[in-house]
């Protein structure tokens, strides 16, 4: 599979689970719902970081959803959009999508020192529907400067590696 056909084929199943509600447009409802089944399963309901996670998707949406000129984005715009905005640009996937995982990082960071463990990553790939036996591959591969643990801009750099093909480290369920 080509790395274009990889972006497409991410793409697309990104819409496919942000459609929460499965009827064929991403409304800013439906990433509130993935928003709050995210923050259900990490135990975050009703938390300053629980809400901050919130906001940062709802953030992501109302960016994607201002640059595609509607509220109710259908496949192809979104498409279009998140292809431009998202994956069309290093610059551009850290500026939508970056506060989106800062704020998943802080959730996840039960310890507070800024980095993510081995365990606390854990939580986040059961809550996203990896396997237990995945985990600690994923880990590892995510590690790419060998510390134990995850920084900010490893996790950047893995979801937007993973978007554009580089990568298929499966960090957002399926």
């Amino acid at each position: 599979m080509t790395t274009a056909t990889k972006t497409t084929s991410r793409l697309e199943e990104r819409f496919r689970l942000w459609d929460v509600d499965g009827n064929g447009v991403i409304e800013r409802s439906d990433l509130a719902a993935e928003a709050d089944g995210i923050i259900s399963r990490l135990g975050a309901e009703g938390t300053p970081r629980g809400d901050a996670l919130k906001a940062a998707y709802l953030g992501m949406f109302d960016r994607l959803a201002a640059a595609a000129g509607t509220d109710r984005m259908d496949r192809d715009q979104f498409m279009e959009v998140a292809g431009r905005e998202m994956v069309g640009s290093e610059d551009g996937f850290a500026e939508v999508a970056r506060p989106t995982l800062q704020a998943t990082m802080d959730v996840l960071d039960t310890d507070g020192d800024g980095e993510i463990s081995r365990s606390e990553m854990r939580r986040w790939l059961d809550a996203v529907g990896v396997s237990a036996r995945d985990s600690d591959r994923v880990f590892d591969e995510l590690d790419t400067d060998g510390s134990g643990t995850l920084s900010a801009s490893e996790l950047v750099d893995a979801v937007r590696d993973y978007h554009l093909g580089r990568n298929d480290i499966p960090l957002l369920g399926g």
